[in-house]
């Protein structure tokens, strides 16, 4: 019994190393794309908070369940859930509203183009 105690703890510790490591490289490329100006400062900042909270919650997973119990939810996973289907949804909007504007784009420019290639042609004539 007490082994598969330690084996779950060492289990748990190499989960937690694993999922630092990538959040470390996460933030590095965050903190380049920033730097390169790629993203701007609310992006950062939003990525910033994001894989702040995230080794928070790998390491002390008590802070979900307490955040979560603050605003009337049960468990942590579940606050995660719903905060995930939120910030998805929200994603999806944003991509929506990029897509209907890249469309008006290409369709202005379409327009442009048929315009001065028929002035074109009636001046060639």
């Amino acid at each position: 019994m007490l082994l598969a105690k330690a084996d779950k703890y060492l289990l748990n510790m190499l989960i937690q190393v694993i999922i630092s490591i990538f959040v470390i490289f996460a933030l590095s490329r965050v903190v380049i794309r920033y730097t390169k100006k790629d993203i701007k400062q609310a992006e950062f900042v939003s990525w910033l908070v994001f894989w702040v909270l995230a080794i928070v919650a790998v390491w002390v997973p008590d802070f979900l369940t307490h955040l979560a119990n603050l605003v009337g939810i049960g468990r942590g996973a579940d606050l995660v859930l719903y905060v995930s289907v939120v910030i998805v949804f929200y994603f999806i909007f944003r991509i929506i509203l990029r897509l209907e504007k890249i469309e008006r784009n290409i369709t202005k420019l379409t327009r442009q183009k048929a315009i001065s290639e028929a002035v074109k042609k009636e001046v060639e004539e």
